[in-house]
């Protein structure tokens, strides 16, 4: 080999520097985009067996997006100051759906089904409010809480389509008339 040979940089080193270079400026891309609590989501592995349930309620999928929304609140929940009451509720409630929705799938009678379902339904519009205060409060962004919002309103969904192919005529409201303060009463 001579000297002039020495000196010339390796190919294959150069290509692997490229592309190194090229994942950290993908990798800081990512992390200034405002997508980037929606692509940590899709890329956040749900904390449970998928290959094979081992109960039933591992089968549903509300169960597992209660689940997801168990993981997404984590890192918030840690970054907010535990002297702070939404905090506290956020982490109870979001820690009632998945165990509901779990119980109620165990029980026998259709009622004691839809009083777990309806709870954890509960539990879970109680989560997306206690996401609404801290935006209100100035803790989160509107951004940031959106993808927990979908996961949520999600759950909500399929919890109602579970409560009413268990008992179709539980949820829902009659037609009330209601009154303004300027109409008298009779």
């Amino acid at each position: 080999m001579t000297a002039i040979e020495n000196n010339r940089p390796n190919r294959g080193l150069l290509t692997i520097l490229r592309l190194l270079l090229l994942l950290l400026l993908l990798l800081l891309l990512l992390l200034f985009s405002p997508l980037l609590p929606l692509l940590l989501l899709l890329f956040t592995p749900i904390p449970m067996n998928t290959t094979k349930p081992l109960f039933d309620h591992e089968k549903l999928i509300a169960y597992q997006r209660s689940i997801q929304f168990v993981a997404w609140s984590s890192p918030l929940l840690e970054k907010l100051p535990s002297k702070l009451a939404v905090s506290d509720q956020l982490d109870r409630a979001s820690t009632s759906v998945p165990l509901n929705i779990a119980e109620g799938n165990a029980k026998y009678t259709a009622p004691d089904r839809c009083r777990y379902f309806d709870t954890a339904r509960g539990s879970a519009l109680e989560c997306a409010a206690c996401l609404d205060v801290l935006v209100a409060k100035g803790k989160c962004t509107t951004e940031e809480i959106q993808s927990g919002k979908e996961l949520l309103h999600e759950t909500v969904s399929l919890l109602v389509g579970l409560i009413r192919s268990i008992a179709p005529d539980r949820l829902g409201e009659e037609a009330v008339e209601y009154r303004t303060s300027t109409e008298k009463v009779k």
